[in-house]
């Protein structure tokens, strides 16, 4: 397994941990206060204990090896189980929570405790903190100095986006679930409790259509972060045996690369010196990023017509 897997992995599991924990801590609170924003807590943490799960298949089957059927491998599955997280996030934590904070608001009901609440909504933050610290702490490792935003919209692991995703909408849920409660407690209206859900459910929806918009463009395909095209390309053109590079096809592909070159070769002596100098710039293509499973390089001149 590549680092960048295990680093994945290691954050997801530091998810579902949390998680688990949150969410029995949760569905007990829901169950004997009766908050509908609790209860829509409880839910989306279930909901994210199965997202976890999705996304740990997911790298398990991108590990299959490679078949007749499937040439290139198993790689971009994993885009497939993150747009089956981004789906369930949508709709069993978003739509769940908006229908049952519309349910509240037409059939109040008051809060037994709010002191179990709020205790479990803050054992439930730290908890969610501790989760989020472990994927930033990945997203670090690989982030080349960017920001968190830059990242996001640039990165290619599928998993470790979905789970920092999760990670904040659940914190930013759990601090409107705890001011919904609050507000509850000290006004004696459920109403605010009601719109505490709605607001979660809501918040829930956007974060899973951005991260439904990003796992898309990977499902579509997606070449490398700008940041390896470039080097890439340096490095090929650095290269005695390359003139010049014509052109450059990257596609990520899970974990994996496939690079295509098209470049104009300095002279060899023979068409055997071609086809070794072709081999070396390929050999140390592959040596410098052992995730290029497939290269395919084409010695052209520029302007020739294909």
């Amino acid at each position: 397994m590549s680092s960048n897997a295990e680093g994945s992995t290691r954050a997801i599991f530091y998810a579902l941990g949390a998680n688990g924990g949150i969410a029995i801590a949760k569905f007990s609170a829901a169950l004997f206060t009766g908050s509908g924003a609790m209860l829509a807590e409880a839910i989306h943490s279930l909901a994210d204990c199965t997202n976890q799960a999705f996304l740990l298949i997911g790298l398990k089957e991108a590990r299959k090896p490679v078949d007749e059927g499937h040439p290139m491998g198993y790689g971009r599955v994993v885009y497939f189980w993150a747009m089956m997280v981004a789906l369930l996030l949508f709709f069993v934590g978003g739509a769940f929570s908006v229908m049952e904070g519309i349910d509240h608001l037409r059939h109040p009901t008051p809060i037994k405790s709010v002191t179990i609440a709020l205790v479990v909504l803050g054992i439930s933050v730290l908890l969610e903190s501790f989760s989020l610290w472990g994927a930033m702490r990945e997203i670090k490792q690989i982030s080349n100095g960017k920001n968190f935003f830059a990242w996001f919209r640039e990165t290619r692991q599928s998993e470790l986006m979905v789970v920092a995703g999760e990670d904040i909408a659940a914190l930013a849920g759990l601090t409107v679930a705890f001011l919904a409660v609050s507000a509850t407690a000290l006004t004696g209206n459920p109403m605010w409790d009601a719109l505490g859900s709605i607001t979660v459910g809501v918040l829930l929806m956007v974060v899973a259509l951005f991260v439904t918009r990003e796992v898309k463009a990977m499902i579509t395909g997606e070449s490398a972060a700008p940041e390896v095209r470039s080097a890439i390309r340096a490095h090929i053109e650095a290269r005695d045996e390359v003139d010049s590079v014509i052109n450059l096809i990257t596609l990520q592909w899970g974990e994996q690369l496939m690079i295509a070159v098209q470049a104009k070769m300095r002279p060899q002596p023979s068409d055997n010196a071609l086809i070794d100098a072709i081999n070396a710039v390929e050999a140390s293509i592959q040596l410098r990023w052992p995730q290029a499973k497939w290269l395919f390089f084409e010695p052209d001149v520029i302007g020739a017509v294909d």
